[in-house]
């Protein structure tokens, strides 16, 4: 097998063992938004474990950054939206981790693997409201 379906492979076993072990050890969902979201209210003696796997994303995706910068493209030119349509986008993510009672991560790899209900549910909806939001700046909006 090639390298181009050898690392999603193995970029995706190292998610799900990532967030098994977490959910072993301290009985955590490794949801992102739940993690990065409990920094801003902490709670005593609950700050560490997330200060360190917020930290851990943040290195990975620095060395990754260093080791392949291929990994990170850089557009030719400048997007209509720039800055403010990312930081637009940033913040609907935001919102919608809220009312959906979690992120992708959370739903998405750790509750469809516990077989809740809920997170197929919510899984569905994202990967829907991602393909007709496609859809719609591709072929209508064009």
């Amino acid at each position: 097998m090639t390298s181009s379906i050898l690392l999603p492979l193995l970029g995706g076993a190292l998610i799900g063992l990532s967030a098994s072990l977490l959910l072993l050890a301290n009985g955590r969902v490794a949801g992102i938004s739940g993690v990065v979201g409990s920094l801003l209210a902490p709670v005593r003696g609950d700050i560490a474990w997330r200060v360190l796997f917020f930290a851990g994303l943040l290195a990975g995706g620095l060395l990754l950054s260093w080791l392949r910068p291929s990994a990170f493209p850089v557009p030719s030119s400048p997007s209509a939206g720039g800055v403010w349509l990312l930081v637009g986008a940033g913040l609907l993510v935001g919102v919608g981790s809220r009312l959906g009672n979690g992120c992708t991560s959370g739903h998405g790899v750790c509750g469809i693997s516990r077989g809740s209900a809920r997170s197929i549910a919510a899984t569905l909806t994202f990967m829907a409201t991602g393909v007709l939001t496609v859809f719609v700046v591709r072929h209508v909006l064009a």
